[in-house]
């Protein structure tokens, strides 16, 4: 698992490349809270998941299982 700093669905990807089974994303819904209640986390949820989904096509994956650390170019 890991924390911190996750905002977009490239974030979550970038992590699962890098081996986590699981990604806490918060920071992004307490603020969607704050500004629209629970319509706005409901947002923010469906945001993610179409941009994590968006993403996943790109790569040509169908499962986040597929996902590894060949996905990832060394900086």
């Amino acid at each position: 698992m890991i924390d911190s700093g996750f905002r977009r669905g490239t974030d979550v990807l970038k992590a699962l490349a890098l081996g986590a089974k699981f990604v806490f994303v918060g920071r992004p819904f307490n603020y969607a809270a704050a500004v629209a209640g629970e319509a706005g986390v409901r947002r923010g949820i469906s945001l993610l998941r179409d941009e994590v989904s968006r993403n996943m096509a790109m790569l040509g994956v169908i499962s986040t299982a597929h996902i590894g650390r060949d996905f990832l170019l060394d900086a």
